[in-house]
């Protein structure tokens, strides 16, 4: 029987791709830069690649921070004193605002009460603090866990162990984790002895040796899947 489910934010319960583009305008907007269409790509590149050198362990939280700024404005001609600046406004611009993904919002609702929920996030502080206050769904997390906070990335198995610790009673027998990403949610959740619930809504299998033990496209079948467990 599942008792604790946790839940990855960005691209889980969150739009991040939609926090992403309205935060990159408003940054270029700020600073009178066009934004195509090519140059928002070569961002969301640059960004997924860097967050996935994080997980690795291969470079460090400011390093994100700043070098996709960095290529990004070298690539456009642009002085690294306006990468940092550009750097530093988007991540204002990110937590002011969020979108849900679809369902997300009545998904909390309905589960709220039955389970203990958590949330457990790669992203940084300060914007998952803003984003989460602005949408207003504290109040149904047991826990909230960030590794900014926790010294630890999902997807490693420290970054759970200092998780649960803080969780009483926790039993992972009884817990899944529900994400979109098999390199930090899934592969963290097997590094942490618990099920997992890949959620990827209009992504076909990928080729990798990471498996869930289960998957959904759309949120509204987690409460069924839930309940045959």
């Amino acid at each position: 029987m599942v008792k604790d489910i946790l839940f990855d934010l960005d691209d889980t319960l969150f739009d991040f791709h939609a926090d992403e583009r309205a935060a990159l305008e408003k940054t270029f907007r700020a600073f009178d830069l066009p934004l195509s269409d090519a140059v928002r790509a070569r961002y969301s590149q640059l960004n997924e690649s860097l967050w996935k050198a994080l997980e690795r362990g291969e470079i460090s939280r400011s390093e994100v921070k700043l070098q996709r700024f960095y290529t990004l404005f070298d690539e456009l001609g642009l002085t690294p004193a306006l990468a940092e600046e550009a750097a530093e406004r988007y991540l204002v611009y990110l937590a002011e605002d969020f979108h849900f993904m679809e369902g997300a919002k009545e998904l909390l609702d309905v589960l709220y009460g039955s389970y203990r929920l958590f949330l457990v996030s790669n992203g940084n502080l300060s914007v998952q603090e803003g984003r989460l206050t602005k949408a207003g769904i504290k109040r149904h997390f047991s826990g909230i866990f960030i590794s900014e906070v926790l010294g630890a990335e999902k997807p490693d198995k420290r970054f759970f162990d200092l998780a649960f610790a803080q969780v009483a009673d926790f039993d992972p027998a009884c817990a899944v984790i529900v994400g979109d990403s098999l390199s930090s949610d899934i592969a963290g959740g097997i590094n942490a002895g618990i099920r997992t619930i890949w959620f990827h809504p209009g992504v076909d299998a990928l080729q990798t040796d990471i498996r869930a033990d289960f998957e959904i496209k759309s949120l509204k079948d987690l409460p069924d899947l839930l309940q045959k467990l």
